[in-house]
């Protein structure tokens, strides 16, 4: 398994894998910055995690493919 094999431009699912953790990126920032309620910060802390973990899993369909 090489980690080198993940940089793969041409592929989408490459870039989805990207958007998907930068996603989760702005998601973890929302709710750490932004006072908000419970309900909110739960909502946004899973999409961050899901979005994470599609973002993992497509790494890892990168680095076996």
């Amino acid at each position: 398994m090489k980690i080198n094999r993940i940089y793969q431009p041409r592929n989408p699912q490459f870039w989805l894998m990207v958007a998907f953790n930068v996603l989760s990126w702005v998601l973890g920032w929302i709710t750490h910055t932004m006072s908000l309620n419970l309900v909110g910060s739960l909502l946004i802390t899973g999409f961050a995690i899901g979005n994470a973990v599609m973002g993992a899993w497509l790494a890892w369909r990168l680095v076996n493919s």
